[in-house]
């Protein structure tokens, strides 16, 4: 929530949100397990109890959504042969802004024979909202890493379209130091030529970025290719240990049935997170 609060001399100021949580796993007696766990402000990581040999890691935002001025950070490591999944408790939703951009920031680390999933829930922009967000990853180069970043324009239940949101996406993926991945999204606001043009977003309020990178990657494309197939808003493509699926649609509700039997499909010996499905 947003509180007026009046300056001496001047215009009132609004509070903003800001947070930050940090979280690591080791290795222990073949488990992955906490090693370390920091938060601060409305950031908050909580960490269920999982029936695998992974640690799963839900981050939190209490203050209950971003607008301009808002920052967030997050940061998650998985040390040698451990395997880290990132979600989140809800969608986060990128709420109208009075000035500036809500910014959030992401680093993440996957250290030798280590996988992480990084598996947040959409993020749900209202009209009027501003977005800037950064992606960076550091692989070793046998780590496996699974990345997603979706979003919803508007909730298809009450009419919204978000035309007046813009959203800025930057990724940079790194393995053994060299960018693998590298790609930066923008979204103006008021651009109908972007959300209406087929070789953009053509009239979808969903969309959505899948990333695999693994040595397996050459194995698992076949699934990722029938999936795709039977969806027509959906393309996937290999290059060398690298995949990337992109999937629009008209609603998020929609685009989840290409997103989430695309996670299990690179999930190995985990699963789509179980909040996904409450």
């Amino acid at each position: 929530m947003l509180v007026s609060v009046q300056s001496p001399g001047g215009p009132a100021a609004l509070q903003r949100a800001e947070g930050e949580g940090r979280i690591v796993a080791k290795g222990r007696a073949g488990l992955s397990v906490l090693d370390t766990l920091y938060q601060r402000g409305c950031g908050k990581i909580r960490v269920p109890k999982t029936h695998g040999n992974w640690l799963e890691a839900v981050l939190i935002n209490t203050s209950g959504g971003l607008t301009g001025g808002d920052r967030m950070t997050w940061s998650a490591q998985a040390l040698p042969n451990t395997h880290l999944v990132v979600t989140t408790q809800a969608c986060e939703r990128i709420y109208r802004s009075s000035g500036g951009a809500a910014d959030v920031r992401t680093t993440l680390s996957v250290q030798p024979g280590a996988r992480l999933d990084w598996l947040p829930q959409e993020t749900i922009v209202f009209d009027g909202s501003a977005l800037r967000r950064t992606l960076e990853v550091d692989l070793a180069e046998d780590a496996t890493f699974l990345g997603l970043e979706a979003v919803i324009l508007g909730r298809e239940a009450h009419g919204e379209d978000a035309l007046a949101a813009s959203i800025s996406d930057r990724w940079q993926v790194r393995r053994a130091g060299k960018l693998v991945h590298a790609e930066a999204a923008r979204l103006d606001a008021d651009d109908t030529l972007a959300r209406d043009n087929m070789a953009l977003l053509g009239g979808a309020r969903a969309y959505a970025t899948l990333l695999y990178i693994a040595p397996d990657a050459e194995r698992r494309i076949e699934k990722l290719k029938q999936l795709a197939a039977d969806h027509p808003g959906a393309g996937v493509s290999r290059i060398g240990d690298k995949i990337v699926l992109r999937a629009l649609d008209r609603s998020g509700y929609h685009l989840r049935k290409i997103v989430m039997p695309a996670i299990a499909a690179l999930a190995g010996a985990g699963a789509v997170p179980r909040l996904w499905s409450l």
